[in-house]
């Protein structure tokens, strides 16, 4: 029987609920999958047939040790699932800069470096209402802050990107509104679609923050355009693309290859997809 880690974090020793229902349907394909923490220091990761990055829901808060990690799994030669680079290479959502290189649309954004900090004048032009702007690296609305544009001072903002590198983008009320599509794929194929809502008087979808999530199905158009996006990158397990409709057309917002929450609650069929798509790749 082959052995597979699951790989979480401290605070999910155990894996997240959802994903802990994988065990058992990996045992019916004769796989032993085991709960692992990423950094963990007694564990000999050659013991394992493969690595699938599931619940490392504090990489963000960790990333040069999570990036030297990575450096040592590639150099064991343990497939891992998504693969180490296409880990480290969207770790920072500067990324978003090759997509829209390639033709993907997403929604209105400023790169704004440590070396090369948005101007306030720059921002200005943009003729925003309000603000947002988040590290480029994070998960979960770690960090990020909304601003009013006409009470935000040069100072303020020179203050708020001074260090690190961020993404300064419009808040858009489409997300309360219409809410935020997640289509999800395994090795390119679709799986299902997830559409979520913030709380009343929140811009937050996520569910430590009152979101509200259900199970939908996107049209033809939108699967085509999510597959395309989603097959950006080679060798995935899975991919999750996270986007809004603005005057109509789908933006991204970020092209999840991570850690992701798969959303492996709304149904076995998904969980099932899953453990197949793994043993495909094994």
């Amino acid at each position: 029987m082959k052995t597979i880690a699951l790989l979480t974090c401290e605070r999910l020793p155990d894996l997240n609920p959802a994903d802990q229902a994988l065990i058992s349907l990996f045992a019916e394909q004769n796989i032993r999958a085991v709960p692992v923490i990423w950094k963990a220091a007694d564990v000999r990761w050659t013991d394992f047939a493969a690595l699938v990055v599931r619940n490392t829901w504090d990489y963000y808060k960790e990333a040069d040790a999570f990036r030297q990690w990575l450096d040592a799994m590639d150099r064991t030669g343990v497939p891992m699932f998504n693969p180490v680079q296409v880990v480290k290479d969207n770790m920072h959502k500067f990324y978003l800069k090759r997509f829209q290189e390639k033709g993907v649309t997403i929604i209105p954004t400023l790169f704004s470096s440590a070396t090369a900090p948005v101007k306030w004048e720059t921002l200005q032009t943009q003729g925003w209402d309000k603000i947002v702007i988040k590290p480029a690296i994070s998960a979960g609305s770690f960090l990020t802050q909304t601003y009013e544009a006409r009470t935000l001072t040069p100072e303020a903002l020179q203050e708020a990107v001074a260090q690190d590198d961020w993404l300064i983008q419009p808040y858009l009320p489409e997300i309360t509104t219409e809410g935020e599509l997640s289509m999800i794929f395994f090795n390119g194929t679709f799986s299902h679609a997830v559409l979520k809502k913030p709380q009343e008087g929140d811009f937050r979808v996520q569910r430590q923050y009152g979101g509200v999530y259900q199970r939908v199905d996107p049209t033809p158009e939108l699967l085509a355009l999510g597959r395309r996006i989603a097959t950006l990158e080679n060798h995935l397990l899975y991919a999750r693309v996270d986007g809004v409709m603005l005057d109509g057309k789908f933006h991204l917002m970020e092209l999840e290859l991570i850690e992701p929450d798969l959303y492996f609650e709304f149904g076995e069929d998904i969980r099932r997809r899953f453990v197949t798509s793994v043993v495909e790749k094994i």
